[in-house]
């Protein structure tokens, strides 16, 4: 299956708590962190509600 990578741009202080764990879900622990996941609609979606911390990467 295909996979997007996603990096954390934006740091996670101040974010609600929802959106920590979103990150923690993604696997994104620090800032300029890259990760490789599956691309689901659930991991589209987990990316979609933090879109201001982190981008996709080509």
């Amino acid at each position: 299956m295909a996979t997007i990578k996603i990096k954390q741009i934006k740091s996670r202080i101040g974010a609600p708590a929802t959106q920590k764990r979103t990150l923690d879900a993604l696997g994104l622990t620090k800032l300029n962190h890259v990760v490789e996941v599956e691309d689901t609609p659930t991991m589209r979606g987990m990316v979609q509600k933090v879109h201001h911390l982190v981008t996709i990467v080509d």
